[in-house]
């Protein structure tokens, strides 16, 4: 009864602590490769700054065309 309790704490736990760390180091590495420039960078944070910019004014539009009826 307490094998498979001690396998569970030495074994299992670690390998999912150890598979958890490799994922969010490789998903850090992907979001940006070595070989964007700092040009490249700037682009990309002026069209995120963009849609943010479009989604508030959509949320802005949308506030002022609410129907009246309820669901």
């Amino acid at each position: 009864m307490l094998i498979p309790v001690i396998l569970i704490v030495i074994v299992v736990i670690p390998l999912l602590f150890m598979a958890y760390r490799a994922a969010t180091r490789s998903k850090a590495a992907g979001e940006h490769p070595a070989t964007e420039d700092a040009a490249t960078i700037a682009r990309t944070g002026q069209e995120f700054a963009d849609a943010e910019a479009y989604h508030a004014k959509w949320r802005e539009e949308e506030k002022r065309h609410q129907p009246d009826t309820l669901l």
